[in-house]
């Protein structure tokens, strides 16, 4: 199993072709992709069009969602932040530690094109899918 942040999905849907586009086209076809609700919203929200939204919020309803409680994702996401930044490391995109929260949390490597994921391998236990 494996989470595929946003920048892979978003890349997927306007039809980049890349290594990590492909191995999420593998992977959905083995049923082995796993959403967080962060992730569907960031996917959600960058669609123009009403059709091709609701097609694709259709589809993402069919993966295996991880749905850990709100608050402590909340909590646990707003710690990985706080000790980064203690370290004098600032994540960008704070939904992006709420996605790595679910990664930790599940012990789920994570495929990425975002930096703010290979900063919270500086401070927290995050795997990163070596493509």
């Amino acid at each position: 199993m494996l989470i595929f942040d946003t920048s892979i999905w978003v890349d997927a849907l306007n039809g980049k072709i890349s290594t990590k586009v492909d191995l999420l086209k593998e992977m959905i076809s083995n049923n082995q992709v796993v959403m967080t609700p962060t992730i569907i919203q960031g996917i959600l929200q960058g669609i123009r069009f009403d059709e091709q939204y609701q097609k694709v919020k259709t589809n993402l309803s069919g993966f295996y969602i991880l749905k850990s409680d709100p608050i402590e994702a909340a909590i646990g996401a707003s710690s990985i932040f706080r000790n980064l930044r203690k370290k004098g490391i600032t994540i960008r995109k704070p939904n992006d530690c709420l996605i790595a929260y679910e990664a930790i949390n599940q012990n789920i490597a994570i495929i990425h094109n975002d930096n703010d994921f290979d900063l919270i391998t500086q401070g927290r236990q995050l795997k990163i899918w070596p493509i």
